[in-house]
């Protein structure tokens, strides 16, 4: 049965696509069967594998309103092991359709179900909101991988996505755990960046992934080729990221199947404790380095 990661942050530009899409096929070149479910209107995930997503007319969209299995809608990718569900810019109306149905939270859920078997890894590229769209995707997933950049204003909403993380589990979801927070976009020579990953380590522990994205032109100029860094080029730095990225999930899965669930990360600290953890951190953030 498939784990199902949701990689999500309300806030854009933290690299959370480029997180989906490279981490999908990094498990896909250790050859576990994973499916990259695309559930943002924008439909940057879908194009940056290559699928020209204007003219489908079996995607995400389909399957959530149920016009369609998810079967007839999931695509092959240029990968081996690597599959999309790919979305399309009707999905912005998607929420208003199904706004009145009942269990719309768990639509996605429900739908995957018939798949699941079938992958090793479901990983679900959300929107950059906290709307229907995301609260399925939560409620879909066993874990969420949360992507943020290495900057201050980038730190802000994580304590708005950890509460919502707590409100899904109480209502919704009691299996999500926190897969992890990932730091992206680092850059060694910014103080900004190296003080960001002392403080957010110090403070959310092993809650952060040990692997951190950093910046990178080769991982920036992936999608416009609608290629994953791993195809376009698989010696680049933001390629070995995201291979070392999916080692260490892998890693976690074979202690988590094999009941070692003291090492869960989910586990290591409450989601209050950490939104308290991040306010520690905006806190320390917005010290003067200099006085006088």
């Amino acid at each position: 049965m498939a784990r199902v990661i949701a990689v999500a942050n309300q806030k854009g530009g933290v690299g959370k696509t480029t997180t989906a899409v490279n981490l999908s096929a990094s498990f896909a070149a250790a050859e576990q069967p994973t499916l990259l479910i695309d559930i943002d209107p924008q439909a940057n995930a879908s194009n940056g594998l290559g699928i020209k997503t204007r003219d489908l007319e079996k995607t995400v969209y389909e399957v959530l309103v149920g016009t369609m299995s998810v079967h007839e809608a999931v695509v092959p990718t240029d990968m081996p092991h690597l599959d999309v569900l790919p979305s399309h810019i009707n999905l912005v109306g998607a929420e208003i359709e199904i706004v009145d149905v009942k269990n719309r939270e768990r639509l996605l859920a429900e739908r995957i179900n018939a798949i699941r078997s079938k992958y090793k890894f479901v990983i679900i590229d959300c929107p950059p909101s906290l709307g229907l769209l995301t609260l399925n995707a939560l409620t879909a997933a066993d874990s969420i991988l949360v992507p943020v950049q290495c900057e201050y204003y980038a730190l802000e909403g994580l304590g708005q996505l950890l509460n919502t993380i707590s409100i899904v589990r109480k209502h919704l979801n009691p299996r999500l755990e926190i897969e992890g927070v990932l730091l992206t976009m680092y850059d060694n020579r910014l103080r900004l960046s190296n003080q960001v990953v002392q403080e957010v380590t110090r403070h959310l522990g092993e809650k952060v992934c040990k692997t951190i994205i950093g910046r990178n032109v080769r991982l920036a100029e992936a999608p416009s080729h609608g290629k994953p860094v791993i195809l376009y080029d698989a010696l680049s730095i933001g390629a070995k990221h995201y291979l070392d990225l999916a080692q260490e999930i892998l890693d976690r899965e074979k202690l988590r199947l094999s009941g070692a669930n003291g090492t869960m990360i989910e586990a290591a600290t409450t989601v209050q404790a950490a939104t308290a953890a991040v306010s520690a951190v905006a806190s320390a953030m917005q010290e003067p380095t200099v006085k006088g």
